[in-house]
């Protein structure tokens, strides 16, 4: 049987990354100063507009506005003339933590209630979905070309969207690449199409040793010049999908950006993630997915799922034990064993949340089944 399956990334300066790293700043410099905080940072960017919504509950001192516009001019927005700058206009609206969530979170409860899906495969050395791999590959070189002056033309923002073909549930080449970046008014789109592909493109799709088909489509309207907000609104939390698996797995009922690990919407995730990865690199299943479901106060889950699409080696109950073994999914055992209150949460901004071998969740630990 053959399929065609498509996943797509965004590169660090589209509108809903900067929301992301901004709001992810926020909470890291708020960890760094007290690891008890806790969180829940909306950042919303616009034409010429920074505004940051939210609550929070911390002993930190935050220069909200120094964090903002220090990010914003990191991710090379200074120029404003395209309508979105270090210097458009600040607004500040987070106010403190409701007191009937804060009791929550002192009893060690979850939060909120919600869902979380964890996802493993055997398809790429981390243990993600190939398509999402390949498009974060190919924005994190768009970014890096950009950055060092390789494509000097190019401008912050831009995507990539790669579709596989699989047969018989193997991944055997890529079909399609759509590439989209914003460029200055004097390259031409035969210029950008032509170095797009020769140093990006071409560069990253051999990196993973998969065929891929001379189906390309860069820019598909012909021009892009002006980059960010005034072109299209970001807020955080708007690319669950990009964050997690590509849709390669089911995403549950939250985003991750600027939420302390407190918040299951995070760190639930980021558990069963965990527990998915675990058990594909145990060779336990080809291919494994986590859900995990709470509800606001109760610390432990109502609902622990494991699917494993019928490529477990073992028997159901022994999945299920060594997920038991391997991390106690109350909120303060996430949070305990993976070492959440510490400011690592800027890595996760952009290209994914998973897959990042310096991350907690990501960390294998090998177990003896009985």
């Amino acid at each position: 049987m053959r399929k065609l399956f498509t996943s797509e990334s965004v590169c660090e300066g589209h509108p809903d990354k900067i929301c992301d790293i901004i709001s992810d700043a926020i909470l890291d410099e708020a960890l760094r100063q007290d690891p008890l905080s806790r969180t829940a940072i909306e950042t919303v960017v616009g034409s010429n507009q920074i505004s940051l919504f939210g609550e929070i509950k911390t002993t930190a001192s935050l220069d909200y506005e120094q964090i903002a516009r220090s990010k914003i001019r990191d991710l090379g927005y200074i120029n404003p003339a395209w309508g979105f700058s270090d210097q458009s206009t600040f607004n500040n609206y987070i106010h403190q933590q409701s007191p009937e969530i804060a009791i929550a979170v002192e009893k060690e409860g979850a939060g909120d209630q919600g869902m979380m899906f964890g996802y493993a495969c055997t398809e790429t050395p981390n243990f993600m979905p190939l398509p999402i791999t390949i498009a974060h590959a190919l924005t994190k070189k768009i970014d890096t070309v950009r950055k060092e002056g390789v494509l000097s033309w190019l401008r912050p923002d831009g995507k990539a969207q790669v579709t596989l073909a699989y047969e018989t549930g193997h991944p055997v080449v890529v079909e399609k690449t759509v590439i989209a970046v914003a460029h200055d008014e004097q390259t031409t789109p035969e210029q950008v199409h032509k170095e797009i592909e020769e140093l990006v493109i071409k560069p990253v799709l051999n990196s993973f040793g998969i065929k891929s088909s001379k189906d390309v489509i860069i820019n598909g309207t012909g021009l892009w010049h002006i980059p960010g907000p005034e072109s299209d609104t970001g807020l955080t939390g708007r690319k669950i999908v990009v964050d997690s698996y590509g849709g390669s797995a089911r995403v549950g009922g939250g985003a991750f950006s600027g939420k302390d690990p407190s918040k299951v919407d995070r760190s639930g995730a980021y558990a069963a993630r965990y527990i998915a990865k675990n058990i594909v690199a145990n060779g336990l299943a080809t291919h494994c997915e986590v859900g995990l479901a709470y509800v606001i106060g109760k610390p432990k889950p109502l609902m622990e799922t494991i699917d494993t699409f019928g490529t477990e080696t073992v028997e159901e109950k022994t999945l299920y034990e060594f997920a038991h073994n391997l991390i106690d999914t109350s909120v303060g055992g996430i949070i305990e064993k993976l070492n959440l209150r510490q400011p690592i949460y800027s890595q996760t901004s952009v290209y994914g949340h998973f897959g990042k071998s310096e991350l907690p969740w990501e960390k294998v630990i090998s177990q003896q089944l009985s």
